[in-house]
């Protein structure tokens, strides 16, 4: 065979294989419950805030399972970067409050995303719901609120997200309304 005929078949399984990687990766939808060990506490077990202080594995013990997976998960998006109403970078939250409000949840339950293309946002904790690759992996970002800037580790990353703005999350953790915090649960009409 020669090489210019060689090089064409090697592109075409190469090509061949891709598509095949691509149209059996399914995206899965995932919970918060999921990034996090099964021994370790949800929120509500625990009482809000759930901080990671409070946990024997300050809450860095991540779900590696979930690794390189196409997954869906809905949370509150707090901007990190962002230009006006265009966010270039957020934290997914679990709840309303998280990290500026309140003590900043466990690093697994925090994911830092990156959307694929410029999200307009209209508020801070948004309901969205991202869907893209997960990958573990402790991050640092600066999230720049009120009162100074807060440096919050994240235990997940999705970058070239695709983002969607929901209704409702449907594993969200509702503050007590004895919180000075519970106005956050409240509809905008």
């Amino acid at each position: 065979m020669s090489s210019p005929l060689k090089l064409t078949a090697a592109l075409a399984a190469v090509l061949i294989s891709i598509a095949a990687g691509s149209a059996s990766a399914e995206t899965s939808r995932i919970f918060w419950k999921d990034l996090r060990p099964a021994t370790q506490p949800a929120a509500e077990s625990v009482g809000l805030p759930m901080v990671a202080a409070k946990m024997p594995d300050r809450g860095e013990t991540l779900s590696l399972n979930l690794r390189d997976k196409a997954v869906q998960l809905a949370g509150y998006a707090l901007p990190l970067d962002r230009d006006g109403d265009l966010v270039y970078q957020f934290l997914l939250v679990p709840w309303t409050g998280a990290c500026s409000h309140m003590p900043t949840p466990p690093p697994n339950q925090i994911v830092l995303v990156t959307p694929a293309r410029p999200y307009r946002m209209s508020q801070a904790y948004q309901p969205v719901s991202v869907t893209g690759a997960l990958e573990p992996g402790m991050e640092k970002s600066q999230l720049f609120i009120l009162d100074g800037v807060s440096v919050i580790q994240s235990g997940y990353t999705v970058r070239k997200a695709e983002v969607a703005n929901v209704d409702l999350v449907p594993d969200t953790i509702t503050l007590p309304a004895n919180l000075p915090w519970s106005f956050l649960n409240k509809k905008n009409n």
